[in-house]
């Protein structure tokens, strides 16, 4: 047997190494990993050993040592340097030894609390829907923070977590300027002229009116049958109070406060006037403004299915007495249905003045048609041709309006009305008019008039179109009155006396 060459045995002896090697390294891989996850498991493993750690709202802090609420129980602990920077109101962790090694984000969850009062300290007066009030301290992140705000809370901690922005309370409580002048108001020049001497007087000359002993009436009632301008008049005072500057405008619709929940409506009140309050303490006027008053202040027991006007009412009644003490706050509310305002709201020294908006008078009208009606509109050829200019053909136009308006011709007649005598009556077109009739009537010829442009029909505003809009009016306004209960239709629109007992549209097409 021949012996293997040397060459041959060195070869073989050589990959057999290179094997081993590649052998080594894997199983040295092989072990580090293992060495890793080992290292991995044993600080898992350690950090389930650990005690647990207990979240607590940090009430005080003095030094090293910290006043916490431990699930409702006020514990003082210690605090370690990892939590140097805790202070009141903070959250953080405390160990099984009640050492305070750590600080957390507050909880982003809880109950919401409505603010009643801030205190000179800084802690808040707040109303809970279970226990009442309550005093909680309040974390950085609850400032600025006033009456009226809501706040997340950790009641257990008596600690208010941050402040919390309702879409629908922020808007009521947010101020508007209002650019409206009395010259954009039509056929109310008389009651203006009451108007702004009942509110504007004493704001222009306080000091007169105390030296004659005489306080600033705190509110008025606008009250009248719809679209007679209550709202336009109470944007236009707002204006005219605060000059060039403008007075802030908090306006609500009465239903907008209204709420299900117990004591909701009455804090939505409270945060209200708090408001209105902090506005004036900056020595500019605020108005507050009360739209379709009826719906929140009726009546006390004249509720059907519930008499919340029995806790909502006397709230109001104590703001309301509670802004004596400003010169700079007035109360303005609007109703087509005064009769079901609680009489408590509309005594002597609180909404004390109360002013009729009535339908408007035939030069009413003309007036109001004149400001919707521009004479820089496009007018139609045909009637440029007959008024000869643009300021005519607008004339032309409003007169042609409000003679068909006050026409009691049969085709102007909307329905038969019953009283509860049995004498009937017709009542006209005249008998309904308000400014936003007219408003309406001319924003609807307008717009055939546009249709008519576009189908190259007409090339302006014609008197074509303004009968058109009032065909419809008519049609539709007739129709209406005979969807409601005739008794409330009469009421809303302002027929006091008799009771009416029946309403009957009188047909007709609409165009």
């Amino acid at each position: 047997m021949s012996e293997i060459p040397a060459s041959q045995r060195d070869s073989a002896l050589g990959r057999e190494l290179a094997s081993v090697r590649e052998k080594n390294a894997r199983l040295t891989r092989a072990l580090a990993t293992a060495r890793e996850k080992l290292t991995e498991l044993n600080i898992v493993l350690d950090s389930l050993a650990d005690p647990p750690l207990t979240h607590v709202a940090v009430l005080a802090r003095e030094g090293t040592r910290a006043d916490v609420s431990n699930h409702g129980r006020r514990q003082r602990v210690s605090v370690a340097s990892t939590a140097a920077s805790i202070a009141a109101g903070d959250y953080g962790l405390i160990n099984s030894d009640l050492v305070l090694v750590a600080q957390v984000p507050p909880p982003s969850t809880g109950e919401t609390v409505g603010v009643k009062e801030i205190l000179p300290d800084g802690r808040a007066l707040v109303e809970t829907s279970a226990t009442g009030s309550i005093i909680l301290t309040l974390t950085p992140r609850c400032h600025p923070v006033g009456a009226g705000d809501t706040l997340l809370a950790d009641l257990q901690a008596r600690v208010g977590l941050e402040r919390v922005e309702r879409a629908d309370v922020e808007q009521m409580l947010t101020p508007e300027i209002p650019r409206v002048s009395y010259a954009e108001i039509g056929g109310l020049d008389h009651h203006i002229a009451l108007i702004r001497d009942t509110v504007e007087m004493p704001f222009r000359h306080p000091d007169l009116y105390r030296s004659f002993g005489l306080t600033p009436s705190k509110g008025i009632l606008l009250y009248g049958p719809p679209g007679c301008g209550k709202t336009l008049i109470a944007r236009a005072i707002a204006s005219s109070l605060g000059g060039v500057e403008g007075a802030y405008f908090l306006s609500v619709k009465g239903p907008e406060l209204l709420s299900k929940f117990v004591g909701e409506t009455e804090r939505h009140i409270r945060a209200l006037f708090a408001r209105a309050r902090e506005l004036a303490a900056e020595d500019h006027p605020v108005v507050i403004f009360f739209d379709e008053m009826e719906a929140l202040f009726r009546t006390r027991g004249a509720g059907i299915s519930t008499d919340i006007e029995t806790l909502v009412v006397p709230q109001l009644l104590a703001e309301i007495d509670g802004v004596e003490g400003l010169d700079n706050v007035i109360v303005i509310g609007a109703s087509n249905r005064e009769d079901m305002i609680d009489p408590a709201v509309l005594r002597p020294g609180r909404l004390d003045r109360r002013i009729a908006i009535d339908r408007p008078t035939r030069d009413g009208a003309r007036d109001i048609a004149r400001i919707h009606l521009a004479a820089s509109i496009p007018f139609s050829t045909r009637l440029l041709r007959h008024a000869a200019t643009p300021a005519g053909a607008r004339d032309h136009l409003v007169d042609h309006l409000i003679d068909v308006l006050w026409q009691t011709e049969p085709d102007n007649a909307l329905v038969t009305v019953t009283w509860a005598s049995g004498r009937q009556t017709t009542g006209y077109m005249r008998d309904l008019v308000s400014g936003a009739m007219i408003a309406g009537i001319i924003q609807r010829a307008k717009h055939h008039a546009i249709k008519d442009v576009l189908t190259h029909a007409d090339d302006g505003l014609d008197i074509r179109h303004i009968d058109r809009a009032l065909a419809q009016e008519i049609g539709e306004s007739a129709a209406l009155a005979g969807a409601y209960d005739p008794q409330q239709w009469g009421r809303t629109l302002g027929m006091r006396g008799e009771r009416v007992t029946e309403v009957i549209p009188i047909s007709r097409a609409l165009d």
